[in-house]
């Protein structure tokens, strides 16, 4: 029998690593976690979701300063903000977090921690700081980094990424964002809101891509209110670095050549899987530009060697990262199979209204050739939505032929947290007619789930059809106001 110095190895600390670091130490693998950064909790939690979203309550804060008027309140003009207060705040957050990932802990649950770039000498072993280091089975999960294209002059033009944007020492005056990608778009209204003139250049002639068209532009209709410019069907030609400022240079769809200046540049135009100096194709682990490629079990063409989290593509979550991290749990350590399903993956962009979504939109279940039925609310009919001011906003309902739900598209006021019911309802298998049924509290967003699924079953239970059966059997008499049927109310009582 081969020995190994551990039973599983796992190289990178991030949403995946860590879940599968905890499970199987806890479960008495001897587990090694091994981390290039200097801290445990990867890309999210230093430079991710934590700092952005920290950033976004910041800047929605000192929105709500300057829009007193709005709520009945005394107009005031607030000071420029310090952003080394707010940075300082960031950082106070993700050490607050970083207690929960620390070294200390993970060597509590029984795992061993080791900093540094490790690279694969064989299917089995890694060699890290000089030294070899072998294990029954590894898991990659190196997570993925900004991608920077390959701009004319970008590599001699300071620029900012989302490593960097949270720790500045003072607040850009003006910013170009390179992407319309939900980084980009949420960290545009984050610093506009701050004070700092935002352009945004976007390839295409939708902001948010990936989204449903109608939504993303309610989005950004919200952002060019507040002040955001948008470079649409515009493609960048050049950078250049003058000193003080930063140009660039773009080109419309039309021909028309722009050129922009700004104090700084933001590169937010997709992210590339951490694959370099891993030692891959030593050790004949197919990879390309889109990440390490894996089986529905997550396996490598090594079935000992697993993948997950942003370094394989795909849904480049967090919350994804940790459900492939207990996958690979299953397999690698219950050695129970257990293949990822996508199908319910949820996910949210933090602008303000936030816009989450789950299954099907409209654009995938066209490009599948799904037949599906549209149900949707305003969120200007919610009288929590009014009675807060975020009355822009609706939720979609996608149904398919026999009337199940496929997907739910919200956009509005917390609608990442309003998703959490249709979670439940489509990984669970539910019927609608759970929410319809189901008590809402009064006055909350929350109901506009309840009325969009209303609004299905109200059509089929006051049908003509309906209506007949129980005057046949009951002897009903049929209306006592015929307001807005043949005769006007006013004439009604003459």
């Amino acid at each position: 029998m081969t020995y190994y110095d551990y039973d599983i190895g796992i190289i990178g600390g991030g949403a995946a690593g860590l879940t599968v670091a905890s499970g199987a130490a806890q479960l008495g693998a001897k587990t090694l976690l091994i981390e290039k950064e200097a801290a445990l909790g990867g890309d999210c939690l230093h430079y991710g979701c934590v700092p952005s979203k920290t950033l976004i309550k910041t800047a929605h804060v000192y929105h709500l300063m300057k829009t007193g008027p709005a709520f009945g309140l005394p107009a005031i003009t607030p000071p420029p903000v310090d952003f080394k207060h707010i940075s300082t705040r960031i950082k106070s957050v993700i050490g607050t977090i970083q207690k929960h990932d620390s070294v200390e802990r993970f060597c509590q649950l029984g795992a061993k921690v080791e900093f540094g770039t490790p690279q694969f000498t064989d299917e089995h072993a890694i060699r890290l700081a000089g030294k070899s280091i072998s294990a029954r089975t590894w898991l990659i999960a190196t997570g993925s980094s900004s991608t920077i294209p390959p701009v004319d002059g970008l590599d001699k033009t300071p620029y900012l990424t989302n490593r960097d944007i949270f720790s500045l020492d003072k607040l850009p005056n003006s910013m170009i964002s390179l992407g319309a990608g939900p980084i980009a778009i949420e960290m545009a209204q984050a610093f506009g809101r701050l004070g700092t003139e935002v352009t945004v250049i976007q390839r295409s002639g939708q902001i948010l891509s990936k989204e449903d068209k109608d939504l993303a532009d309610i989005v950004q209709h919200v952002l060019e209110e507040e002040g955001i410019c948008f470079q649409m069907n515009a493609s960048v030609v050049n950078t250049r670095d003058l000193g003080h400022e930063r140009q660039v240079v773009i080109q419309k769809s039309t021909g028309e050549t722009v050129t922009l200046r700004a104090e700084a540049v933001f590169v937010a135009m997709g992210r590339t899987p951490n694959t370099a100096g891993l030692g891959l194709e030593k050790i004949d682990i197919p990879f390309n530009q889109q990440g390490v490629m894996v089986n529905k079990y997550l396996k490598t063409s090594h079935s000992h060697i697993y993948a997950a989290g942003d370094v394989i593509g795909g849904y480049q979550f967090t919350h994804v990262a940790g459900y492939e991290g207990g996958v690979v749990l299953s397999n690698a350590i219950f050695h129970l199979p257990k293949r990822v399903n996508y199908t319910h993956v949820p996910w949210c962009t933090y602008t303000h209204p936030e816009l989450a979504s789950i299954g099907m939109n409209e654009k995938r279940a066209k490009s599948a050739g799904i037949d599906y039925s549209v149900w949707s609310e305003e969120f200007a009919s919610n009288d929590r939505g009014l009675a807060e001011g975020d009355a822009v906003g609706r939720i979609k309902l996608l149904l398919d032929h026999k009337e199940k739900p496929i997907g739910v598209q919200i956009l509005g006021a917390h609608a990442g947290d309003l998703l959490s019911e249709w979670v439940a309802i489509m990984s669970g298998g539910l019927g609608l007619s759970k929410i319809a049924s189901a008590i809402h509290p009064y006055p909350t967003l929350g109901e506009i789930n309840k009325k969009v699924v209303g609004s299905i079953f109200s059509k089929k239970i006051f049908s003509a059809t309906v209506r007949k059966g129980l005057k046949f059997f009951f002897n009903f008499k049929g209306r006592t106001c015929t307001c807005g049927q043949d005769i006007s109310c006013g004439e009604e009582n003459r």
